[in-house]
Parts: structure tokens; C-alpha cells; sequence
């Protein structure tokens, strides 16, 4: 989006030099130019966010900790009913698309990826004040790059080697050789695609809004802007629930069993929805039945 200015850029200039902090890095990969303020802001904002998240993270966590505290809710609302609520949403989410066991063990990333992108976009809707880290390509695609390798990961760590031969597709024979190397061709790259998708389609929507809200800001300051405002919270949470069930998918697909039998992924869909306590009990009826018998 274009570059402008915001109130994080006069007190970054307030300071001594600071004008001159973002040309010290050197120049760009790509274009080759030393780094202007405008272009570095985003960045400084996506830090700040960073910082604020895990402040309030911690303060929220303190609170769990207390167990009389984490049982009864608070009578208004707090750091911690705010996380409650915003998290739990998506946990249940996770859960309707992986099942209760992977959502509670991939949790982290994607309540991680809901609170950076959500937070990241509402902060563009305080006029003048920071530049939403969302609407550069350079956090959007870095937040995507990071969910990209993630999901790669965990999906090799479950699987193993089973992670790349799912991606041919069933066994065909030796005559369906060519058709399994074909089916492969198209899911590495319908893979390498997927970050691309994520960081474009995110920036795209924050840029744009931003860029509307701040021309209605300054034709008419007072009235005006609202219905855009209002638009942009709408985008904001679409956006959110966008990213994250995406990031859900991807790891739920990455996760599942390489096995394409369906009495085979049945099995493992019952058994990654069973509760451990029933586990436990199967487990231990097991031998007695063998004594009886």
C-alpha cells in the first residue's frame, strides 16, 4: 500500500537519528534501495504487537494459575475473560476440523496466528496511530512462511515418510506409476502455493481497507468514516477466521494418517476423538477379558 505517515513515525523522529535507524540495515534484496521509515514501520509495529501479546499473555496466564481465580469467572471484563473467549472460539473450531487431540496439541500455532493477525488488524482501525503490521506483504507473508514450514514439519514428524507418499495419491499398480508421479507434481506444488495464497489474499484485505479508511478520514473527519470503520471490522474478524482455519486445514491434513483406506482412517478418526480416560479404561479391560476367555 502506499507509503504514509503515522503517529509512530514522529515519535520514532522525536528520538536522536531516528529517522536515519531504517537505512543502517543496508539495502534491500530485491530493490536494491535503502529502506525508508514508512517502509520499515510496519515491521516496528508487527515488534510492539509482538510485545503487547506476550504481556498480556503472561498477565493472563497468572491468572489460570490461581486456581481458585481460574474457576470463577470475573465479573466483568478482563484481560483473561477476553482471552477465554477469543480463544476459545478458535479452540473449538480446531477441534470441528482435527478432532479434540491434534486441536489441543497444535493449539499454540493456531491460537498464536489468531491473536497476531487479529490484533495486527484491529490496530489499523485507531486513526493515525500505527500502520497495521497486515497490510505490508513483508509480515503477511512471513506469518504465512511460518505456518508453511510448521505445518511441513509436524506433517513429516507424524508421518514420516508416509507424509510425501500421500501426497501420490492411492496405489494404482506399476501401470498407475505415471499418474502417481503426476498427482504428486501437482500436490507439491498446490503445497508451495498455499503460503503464497495466505500472506496475498490477507495483505490485499487489510491494505485496501486501511487505504479507504484513511481517504474518508481525510475528506470528511467527523461522521463519515464511520461506515467504513464499520466495514473494517467485519473485514478484520472475516480475515481472522479466514487465516486461521486455513492454518487449521493445513495442519489437519498434514497431521492425518498417509493410509487412503477408509476403514483404516475411521479407526484413527475414532480413536483421535476418544477421551484418554476411555482409552485407559479399554486398555485395562483388555487383559481381563483375556483371563476369563
Amino acid at each position: 500500500m502506499p507509503e504514509h505517515t503515522s503517529f509512530l513515525t514522529y515519535l520514532i523522529h522525536l528520538l536522536p537519528h531516528g529517522g536515519e535507524w531504517a537505512q543502517r540495515f543496508g539495502k534491500g534484496v530485491i530493490s536494491a534501495t535503502p529502506p525508508t521509515w514508512q517502509s520499515w514501520e510496519p515491521l516496528v509495529t508487527a515488534l510492539l504487537l509482538v510485545a503487547l501479546l506476550l504481556g498480556l499473555g503472561w498477565h493472563a496466564r497468572s491468572k489460570f494459575e490461581k486456581i481458585d481465580g481460574a474457576v470463577v469467572p470475573d465479573a466483568k471484563l478482563s484481560v483473561r475473560t477476553l482471552f477465554e473467549v477469543f480463544l476459545g472460539y478458535f479452540y473449538g473450531m480446531a477441534c470441528d476440523v482435527m478432532g479434540p487431540v491434534r486441536a489441543k496439541r497444535y493449539f499454540p500455532i493456531i491460537g498464536a496466528s489468531a491473536c497476531f493477525v487479529f490484533f495486527g488488524n484491529i490496530v489499523g482501525l485507531i486513526p493515525g496511530l500505527m500502520i497495521p503490521p497486515t497490510s505490508s506483504l513483508n509480515i503477511t507473508l512471513g506469518a504465512a512462511l511460518f505456518v508453511f514450514v510448521l505445518f511441513n514439519f509436524y506433517g513429516i514428524k507424524t508421518n514420516g515418510i508416509g507424509y510425501f507418499k500421500h501426497m501420490c495419491g492411492p496405489w494404482l499398480g506399476p501401470a498407475g506409476i505415471p499418474l502417481n508421479i503426476l498427482i504428486f507434481v501437482i500436490e507439491v506444488i498446490s503445497t508451495c502455493v498455499r503460503p503464497i495464497t495466505l500472506s496475498v489474499r490477507l495483505m490485499l484485505n487489510m491494505a485496501v481497507d486501511h487505504l479507504l479508511g484513511s481517504i474518508f478520514l481525510g475528506l470528511f473527519a467527523v461522521l463519515v468514516p464511520v461506515p467504513v470503520m464499520f466495514l473494517g471490522v467485519i473485514v478484520i474478524f472475516v480475515q481472522t477466521l479466514v487465516f486461521t482455519l486455513l492454518t487449521s486445514i493445513y495442519i489437519s491434513l498434514a497431521t492425518e494418517h498417509e493410509d487412503h483406506g477408509p476403514a483404516k482412517h475411521d479407526a484413527v478418526k475414532r480413536d483421535s476423538v476418544m477421551p484418554d480416560s476411555v482409552k485407559q479404561g479399554a486398555a485395562q479391560q483388555q487383559p481381563t477379558q483375556h483371563a476369563h476367555a
